[in-house]
């Protein structure tokens, strides 16, 4: 996915080419975590390189139509602006409970000065952000390098994360803010927190436009049912 002037030096990246790389960062986000949490098969994924790193990306063809239909209703909402988070749910299937939520917080730059905000109204499909300028100036190998530690830590995070010992299935969870045009097929959702849960926080990366910050939570090992 092409996003912006891609040169060596700063460039101004407009808002449609910071929607773009924050679209393609959630899609390969979302695609590490189901693999290194082994939500789907290893053999369901295919190598590729990103960001100038070897990723796992699905092959399977039902996730692909799913993820490709989340992406591209958030690039319409990110576009807008309405979008304040992204948040993928790993859920035990016989346990039903929450076992991780991996947290994307999107902020913006409302006047291109670098000072991004994040209005949050704690309402599901219903947060908000303000007009985005493009007026920032950064490379995109920057951008790619600040993307790059993310993944890093996604595929680093089985050597802090407790061992999910059922099988589990995924949801996403999107936050916008109210003004925000909802299609009919999707849901309100509560925001599935964790009791008695640990934080993790990742890497951030910024756009200019857009800034990113991650993180995971995930239930204590000695409360799960062994």
């Amino acid at each position: 996915m092409s996003t912006a002037l891609a040169t060596n030096n700063k460039t101004e990246i407009t808002l449609k080419g910071s929607v773009a790389i924050v679209s393609e960062f959630f899609f390969t986000a979302i695609n590490s975590i189901l693999y290194q949490r082994g939500i789907y098969q290893p053999e369901t994924f295919k190598r590729e390189v990103k960001y100038g790193l070897t990723v796992l990306t699905s092959t399977d063809a039902g996730l692909l139509n799913y993820l490709n239909q989340v992406m591209g209703q958030m690039e319409s909402w990110l576009l807008e602006s309405h979008v304040q988070r992204l948040v993928v749910v790993v859920t035990g299937i016989d346990s039903e409970e929450t076992l991780e939520r991996w947290q994307f917080n999107v902020n913006v730059d409302d006047d291109g000065t670098g000072s991004f905000s994040n209005n949050d109204e704690n309402q599901m499909q219903n947060s908000s952000t303000t007009t985005a300028s493009s007026k920032g100036k950064k490379s995109i190998k920057e951008v790619h390098n600040e993307i790059q530690a993310i993944i890093r830590q996604i595929t680093a995070s089985v050597t802090f994360l407790p061992l999910l010992n059922e099988p589990c299935s995924f949801d996403l969870l999107v936050y916008t803010n109210k003004e925000a045009s909802v299609p009919k097929k999707w849901e309100d959702s509560d925001p599935r927190y964790i009791m008695n849960s640990q934080e993790v926080k990742l890497r951030s990366f910024t756009t200019s436009v857009h800034k990113v910050d991650s993180m995971v939570t995930y239930k204590e090992k000695d409360e799960w049912e062994l």
